[in-house]
């Protein structure tokens, strides 16, 4: 029984290397989903961005005004805030679909599990860069503090992309074999979006700020957006959310070698 496990998990192991290294295939396939959806639109993805900036530009002065914010500061925060809680959302969001959404695939074609996953996680960066076009705008009216801080931002995009690849699988294996999970989730994300501090910032809590410090959305926000607007490295964010990682691909990796071969039958 424990060659066996040994067995899977070195499975499991290979699956994850051998889509990483198709990288002929996945950006391929995730920059097909955009041109899909946007198919026949003159400006393509970039109807998301000019969404997300309308509401940023309505949203920022309106709340800015309930909660007592100088627009000057409050703007930033709140541009950044949105555009990587987008990113984070979508990539939960979309990790339930990982293995659903490509059923043809996974039936016909041979190909590493992994890649369906890399697949979405690279489609959602896609889409990121193009919705960063918001806060470079917003910037560009109030500037940043220049630091070598942000130096570390590509680091945590990078971090947020790593963290979706063991959330794909996990989220991917758990809704193909149960199809109400991804409600769940979807209410879940909709929930966490009020409860982490995107629109309001976590100096409102007074002594209670600690509270903040156990969401860990809070902590990846701020790997990426800490550099940005205080100029900061956020080294306890950056602690905590390697320390998920690490924890996040452990996990995933014992569920994923023991139900890998049942995925295709889940579909």
């Amino acid at each position: 029984m424990a060659s066996r496990e040994r067995r899977n998990l070195t499975l499991a192991v290979k699956d994850v290397w051998d889509g990483v290294r198709r990288i002929y295939i996945w950006p391929m396939l995730g920059w097909q989903d955009i041109k899909q959806r946007y198919r026949r639109s003159v400006i393509g993805p970039f109807w998301l961005t000019l969404s997300y900036g309308a509401m940023v530009a309505g949203m920022g002065p309106l709340y800015g005004r309930l909660l007592q914010q100088d627009i000057g500061s409050y703007l930033p925060y709140l541009a950044t805030s949105f555009v990587i809680w987008i990113l984070m959302s979508s990539i939960i969001i979309d990790a339930c679909s990982a293995f659903i959404g490509a059923e043809g695939y996974i039936k016909q074609v041979k190909l590493p599990l992994t890649v369906h996953v890399l697949r979405l996680v690279w489609k959602n960066v896609l889409i990121f860069f193009h919705n960063f076009v918001i806060v470079l705008l917003v910037m560009f009216i109030y500037p940043p503090p220049l630091t070598w801080a942000l130096l570390l931002i590509p680091a945590g995009v990078l971090m947020l992309a790593l963290n979706g690849i063991w959330l794909g699988l996990l989220f991917g294996m758990l809704c193909a074999r149960f199809r109400d999970v991804p409600q769940v989730v979807s209410s879940f994300v909709q929930i966490v979006f009020f409860l982490t501090p995107v629109m309001w910032r976590s100096e409102m809590l007074g002594r209670k700020q600690w509270l903040v410090e156990l969401n860990p959305f809070y902590h990846f926000l701020e790997i990426v957006r800490a550099p940005l607007i205080s100029g900061g490295g956020a080294m306890r964010s950056w602690l905590m959310v390697t320390l998920i990682t690490i924890a996040g691909f452990l996990v995933t990796l014992l569920v994923f070698s023991r139900y890998r071969a049942r995925v295709a039958y889940w579909v």
